[in-house]
């Protein structure tokens, strides 16, 4: 079986590909469903953000109605909501301690806020109890849900989150070149814009996509992952650096070169892909995630020409080219009030959404996984091939808002918004420094 070779900051990644998006995770067998499955009446509510329409979303839901009919003694009280949605929905739970039983979390900062909110449990005992499944992640992919040698869950996909997808016809057509450098993503955000031609899609009306999907890679170019660790940790490094400014003042570039189309603050990921799905846009940025959603939408002539790459290089950054930032994927947390009957029903689930059987289904849904399963590229879509065939070799870096504190990430965020429409950079960096400082206790 292949495997990822060891990349980026010391993340090693195995992913295979299984079969395209057409089979109906449904279907998916997990065994007896013994343990809770047996015992008394339960309920369970259950947060996520499996909402949409994507090959991924619909899988998961299918998932969930095979769990029910089998398992007819433990109802699930369901909310699907979508991403920005559900992180803020379980802040507010959180300050309010009204967790519900599982829920969808992210690794890193989400995960540590709520261990130190005294919120989530850990799954050691039950991780260890099943060791052939255990034993089959990734190398490091528990690492995002660990704090204190305690696993509080584990992965249930994998997320690069910084990818230029990109319409091969067009570039062909207009001469231009897929860029490898700054100065040719400029050719050609020039030389698509004189044809009429968005250069690159973007909907950030939710306001962390452009952070998550295209700064904490373009900014790592310039910075390096070991200056934003630092400057996360307020040890040895500060987001008023000349370094940090140069790479907001890099995003705001793109704004300036119009690389995006009018009232990109104002329409979502979903209205930004139907841009390039309709041929007018000639790039789109976003996360392994979107893949899913572009095979499940996009018409043939434009999945036959669409390619996928890295953000391109920029002169003199301290960072590496050939990366991408990203995490393992999201988890289901555990509520830490769950005991007895009802965290062996919830003990069930995580394992048939993040077991073996819920691993294939995600990469039938045409989603990377954190999990060993071999691969097979004759029944996968030819898209997907593409992309995990490029993950072989591209590190991950660091996300801005896996590693950030929660209330940092918004100022992020919202700067970011506010940079695009002309903001001052050296502002928003202080504010930006101001709430990581606090976030630390420094």
């Amino acid at each position: 079986m292949k495997t990822w070779k060891k990349l980026g900051i010391g993340l090693a990644l195995c992913a295979a590909v299984l079969a395209g998006c057409g089979q109906d995770a449904g279907q998916t067998t997990q065994g007896s469903g013994e343990g809770a499955a047996k015992s008394e009446k339960v309920t369970l509510t259950l947060w996520h953000n499996w909402a949409g329409q994507d090959a991924k979303a619909v899988a998961m839901r299918g998932l969930l109605d095979q769990f029910s009919a089998d398992h007819p003694n433990i109802k699930l009280e369901i909310e699907g909501l979508p991403t920005d949605g559900l992180k803020t929905r379980l802040r507010t739970a959180a300050a309010a301690n009204e967790m519900p039983d599982l829920f969808v979390m992210w690794p890193d900062a989400m995960t540590k806020e709520f261990v130190n909110g005294d919120l989530i449990q850990p799954i050691n005992e039950f991780l260890d109890s099943k060791p052939e499944w255990r034993d089959n992640f990734i190398p490091n992919a528990f690492d995002g849900f660990t704090v204190d040698g305690n696993i509080y869950t584990v992965p249930m996909n994998l997320a690069p989150t910084s990818l230029v997808y990109y319409n091969e016809a067009l570039f062909e057509q207009y001469g231009v070149k897929v860029p490898g450098t700054w100065e040719e993503l400029k050719t050609a955000v020039k030389t698509f814009n004189e044809n009429g031609i968005i250069p690159i899609a973007l909907g950030n009306k939710a306001n962390w996509v452009a952070q998550s999907t295209i700064f904490s890679s373009l900014a790592d170019r310039v910075t390096g992952s070991e200056w934003f660790l630092k400057a996360a940790e307020q040890n040895g490094a500060t987001f008023e650096d000349p370094q940090f400014i140069q790479a907001l003042e890099k995003m705001q570039e793109l704004s300036e070169m119009n690389a995006f189309q009018e009232g990109f603050n104002s329409i979502d990921e979903t209205q930004m892909m139907q841009l390039y799905a309709q041929g007018k846009a000639a790039m789109f940025i976003s996360g392994g995630w979107a893949l899913s959603n572009l095979v499940s939408t996009a018409p043939e002539e434009v999945l036959n020409t669409t390619s996928i790459t890295v953000l391109p290089a920029i002169e003199s950054g301290l960072g590496d080219p050939k990366s991408t930032s990203g995490v393992v994927g999201t988890g289901l947390g555990i509520n830490k009030k769950l005991e007895g009957a009802e965290l062996e029903a919830a003990q069930e689930l995580l394992y048939w959404m993040a077991g073996p059987e819920g691993q294939k289904a995600t990469l039938d849904s045409s989603t990377l996984v954190s999990y060993n399963i071999e691969l097979d590229e004759s029944k996968a879509h030819p898209l997907f091939v593409k992309l995990y065939n490029l993950m072989q070799n591209t590190a991950i870096t660091p996300v801005y808002d896996a590693k950030l504190g929660s209330a940092t990430v918004e100022v992020v965020n919202n700067g970011l918004q506010e940079l695009l429409m002309g903001g001052d950079a050296q502002e928003i960096a202080k504010r930006i420094q101001v709430a990581q400082a606090r976030a630390v206790g420094r």
